[in-house]
């Protein structure tokens, strides 16, 4: 009890709270901005941990972090441009509902799934840390292939109205992540001798073109008269700018559902945000009693993609404080400002450094009350930004998407992925072809392919070739439980499809 409050009265001295203030508010704002990814946001904050002290430098880093994966679904919201890869499975339902004039409703049911899923996951880690941590180190890359390919074809078969044309745009997408150095071999691939494609194709000016600059597009296409109205309009009636009880009560088992399965990806080395928020609002819409509502301005879709986001956060810290494993690229960014205060991660730390590691535990609950607070400013702010002229607006956006991309990696090839990706999605939606598949696809087939051929070669060493994999019990739990929820998948459709000629 006393190493827990020192810990505590570590985290609330009054620097500690400025620190994860300011955190937080560059974080909202840098989430925001398209082409800045979280992982970014803390890696420019990462070199001036050096200089403060560790209970400023690190409250700070996780504020940052924190505000980050909220500020991202904003602009995902408001004009179909997620500021980071996490926030793209927030457009489906959220872009929709702004446009109904509930944009306001559906920032703030993002911003109460968000801190509801975030806090659920720091509560996880401080209680249950050892066990997630244990069960994600029984994954391997048999387990890792087989959750990737299940979450391609549930990606598939969930989003846009034909399984097929689903099925094209996730293929389209594996396509695409595959231009570049073979993983293994580290031999060109579908590079057609250009240099530029030898260091594959990022995935932001790729989010950034077929989200954002396809919108664009489409919008070039209304009446001179309509490009001069606003952006966007926001009703005045009270029903569409809050989100009620009974609203938050009938989402609330979905932002249980969708925190819980954060939590496990979160947990899980190298998943990350982006695959738990399509993974989750993929069993949403399957689990909902309104299916249909999704793409069209479903809370629950809301509710299901930022709770699951925003609960990686608090989880991937499990494997890192646990193990010193960071779980993504923004947790090995914090492992790194530890290491540079002298606190190494690892089973030790708790016995080395207890007080520092309740420390750790209080900012991340503090923070998350500040972010409820600030967000509600920053959605007063951004509703007027959106209030001006569709010809003045959208102008911007392309600008912002070019200096996003651009800001990545400082080439101008990615400017012109940019706009070749914005004509691409443009084409998809004019054939109905859904896109989100497609960037899922694009972000899975790294993994799917790299931990495919491990389990091969793995394979090549064992008497019984690939059927190793069924002598590892997580495999089988795995393959069985995604046995029977395919199965149920299948029949459920087949009923409504039984109801809907019916009707």
């Amino acid at each position: 009890m006393e190493n827990i409050i020192t810990g505590i009265q570590l985290a609330t001295t009054p620097e500690a709270l400025i620190a994860i203030l300011i955190g937080l508010i560059a974080g909202q704002i840098l989430g925001a901005i398209p082409g800045l990814t979280a992982s970014m946001a803390v890696a420019l904050l990462v070199p001036y941990t050096f200089y403060l002290d560790p209970w400023i430098g690190i409250p700070m880093l996780l504020g940052m972090f924190k505000g980050s994966l909220f500020g991202s679904s904003i602009t995902a919201i408001l004009i179909k441009t997620p500021g980071t890869p996490a926030a793209a499975a927030t457009v489906l339902d959220g872009y929709p509902l702004a446009q109904k004039g509930k944009g306001v409703k559906a920032m703030k049911m993002a911003l109460y799934s968000s801190v509801f899923g975030d806090t659920f996951s720091d509560v996880m880690l401080i209680f249950a840390a050892g066990f997630l941590a244990s069960i994600a180190l029984n994954f391997g890359p048999p387990e890792y292939t087989l959750l990737t390919g299940f979450s391609l074809l549930c990606i598939s078969s969930l989003t846009g109205n034909s399984i097929w044309k689903g099925l094209f745009s996730v293929f389209l997408g594996m396509i695409i992540g595959m231009i570049g150095l073979d993983p293994i071999t580290a031999t060109p691939r579908l590079t057609f001798e250009y240099l530029e494609l030898e260091e594959g194709i990022g995935l932001i000016p790729m989010l950034i073109g077929t989200l954002a600059v396809s919108e664009a597009l489409r919008q070039m296409e209304q009446p001179v008269k309509k490009l001069a109205s606003s952006t966007l309009i926001f009703s005045k009636q009270k029903i569409d700018n809050v989100v009620t009880f009974l609203e938050f009560k009938s989402t609330f088992p979905t932002i249980i559902k969708s925190s819980g399965l954060g939590t496990l990806i979160g947990a899980m080395p190298g998943l990350g945000s982006t695959i738990a928020a399509f993974l989750a609002y993929g069993e949403a819409k399957r689990s909902s009693k309104k299916p249909e509502n999704f793409g069209k301005g479903s809370l629950e879709g809301i509710a299901a993609s930022e709770s699951a986001n925003n609960a990686v956060s608090g989880s991937n810290m499990i494997p890192l404080l646990a193990f010193g494993i960071p779980g993504d690229i923004a947790a090995a960014l914090i492992m790194g400002a530890f290491l540079i205060q002298g606190i190494t991660l690892g089973p030790v730390v708790f016995q080395d450094n207890p007080v520092e590691i309740y420390a750790i535990f209080a900012a991340l609950i503090v923070a998350n009350l500040f972010n409820l607070f600030l967000g509600h400013g920053l959605i007063k702010m951004c509703k007027h930004v959106v209030t001006v002229p569709k010809r003045l607006l959208f102008p911007a956006v392309l600008v912002i998407a070019s200096a996003g991309a651009y800001a990545l990696r400082g080439s101008l090839f990615d400017i012109q992925l940019v706009f070749c990706f914005g004509v691409l999605g443009y084409i998809m939606m004019k054939c109905d072809i859904p896109t989100v598949p497609m960037l899922i696809g694009f972000i899975l087939i790294p993994i799917f392919e790299e931990n495919l051929r491990v389990t091969l070669l793995l394979g090549a060493s064992h008497d019984l070739n690939v059927a190793f994999i069924f002598t590892r019990p997580a495999f089988v739990i795995l393959f069985l439980i995604m046995t029977f929820t395919s199965l149920f998948i299948l029949k459920r459709r087949k009923l409504r499809k039984l109801e809907n000629i019916n009707n």
